[in-house]
């Protein structure tokens, strides 16, 4: 048996210990039984709204947590009791749905046993401060936030003990991020005041204001839920759009997405410059170098021109070294100066690179070819054609000797 099991039925045969030998012994009353039920019907409503993570080969379940109050109403015995009859439902409901990890069992153990412990701390730091406590102003809520702040971080220690023992965890960053992990001072404030309240009416016994409590905790839990599964949904569509949109080597936008603006573009009653631009003589670079330093290139590109591009342009590498802008409303002559500009940037820096273990510097051009017109209805230049003049305009630049820019002002009179 691995030493990270060992400590998980040492947690629970020393909560075993602690729970007989408190002084405090439950009384199993109507009292307890009631609020048994309660806790125990509650914690496995809110089960469904936890959060879920993985580290190493096992999940990690950060559920809505109660213990403290219960911890604090039952004592070491109660808590026992409650946490066996819990995390055996856990279980049980894991095992059904095949959501169970294949050491599920002896993790129910040590659920029971880290819960048991952190809960019967905080009851005995409960029973020691609460005479002094409540001489104080707030006294009562402030000795809460401090049960719910120890019984935490006494369980999340636990946690990251057990996880460094299975090797799960081997760094101290590790160690330090699986401790705080989802745990600041306004998660500590919700739950202190959610569990003082119940400890409060469970004191008084005030059943019906205790299930409302409760359920007014699941509908904001739920609220929020949802909103959190909707944020990280939408998240992951637009993770998933821009790695479908995004070149990976350079981060501009790709031709899929160069295809997919020029059709919502075709009817936009804009004056448009189409560039087409393309790196001077690259195969040679690729040859008397390598394709690494080939990249390098191209990025150094990509870069050159994203630092020319304002804030209504777009950037796509439409080819292996070739790019194509949409330069979008200015008129032809700005179109000109910007894209001359980026030729003066060019022409006055080189590439850095690594070749064969020395850096390198690789100067090189580029052409390009602008295509100005205005696309609107009835128009029967397209920007797809008009992608096609600009891609001609380029290879009259290269004609003409390259590293420099080819144009046609479709509106000039």
């Amino acid at each position: 048996m691995s030493k990270a099991r060992v400590f998980d039925l040492f947690l629970f045969f020393a909560s075993v210990a602690i729970a007989f030998g408190a002084r405090h012994a439950i009384v199993l009353d109507h009292t307890y039984l009631k609020a048994l039920i309660l806790y125990w019907a509650f914690s496995s409503i809110y089960y469904q709204l936890r959060i879920v993570t993985r580290s190493g080969n096992s999940n990690i379940d950060y559920a809505i947590s109660y213990t403290s109050s219960f911890g604090v109403f039952a004592g070491p015995m109660g808590t026992l009791l409650f946490e066996v009859l819990y995390r055996f439902t856990v279980f049980f409901y894991k095992k059904k749905t095949k959501t169970a990890d294949p050491g599920e069992f002896l993790d129910t153990f040590y659920n029971i046993g880290s819960f048991t412990i952190g809960g019967s701390g905080g009851y005995y730091l409960y029973t020691l401060l609460h005479p002094y406590a409540a001489h104080m102003p707030l006294g009562y809520w402030l000795l809460f936030l401090l049960v719910v702040c120890v019984t935490t971080l006494l369980s999340a220690s636990f946690l990251t003990l057990t996880f460094a023992l299975s090797g799960d965890i081997t760094t101290r960053k590790e160690a330090m991020d699986l401790l705080l992990h989802n745990r600041n001072l306004l998660d500590f404030s919700k739950v202190t005041l959610t569990n003082a309240l119940l400890l409060r009416l469970l004191q008084m016994e005030k059943w019906e204001m205790l299930i409302a409590l409760f359920l007014l905790n699941y509908v904001v839990s739920i609220s929020f839920y949802s909103k959190s599964q909707s944020a990280q949904h939408k998240f992951e569509r637009d993770k998933f759009e821009q790695m479908a949109y995004r070149d990976f080597l350079t981060g501009t936008f790709n031709r899929a997405h160069m295809d997919k603006m020029m059709k919502e573009l075709n009817h936009s009653n804009e004056c448009i410059g189409i560039v087409v631009a393309d790196i001077d003589r690259f195969k040679k670079i690729n040859d008397t170098y390598n394709h690494a330093v080939g990249d390098r290139v191209i990025i150094h590109f990509a870069n050159t021109l994203k630092s020319h591009m304002q804030e209504e342009d777009i950037l796509f590498r439409s080819g292996g070294e070739e790019f194509t802008m949409f330069l979008r409303h200015k008129s032809f002559e700005d179109c000109h100066t910007q894209i001359q500009g980026i030729l003066d940037t060019i022409a006055g820096h080189s590439v850095t690179a690594e070749y064969e273990d020395q850096r390198i510097n690789v100067v090189y051009s580029a052409s390009f070819g602008l295509y100005y017109y205005k696309a609107e209805v009835g128009q029967r230049t397209s920007m797809e054609k008009g992608y096609v003049y600009a891609d001609q305009l380029l290879l009259e630049s290269k004609k003409l000797g390259r590293n420099r820019l080819s144009y046609k002002n479709e509106l000039e009179a």
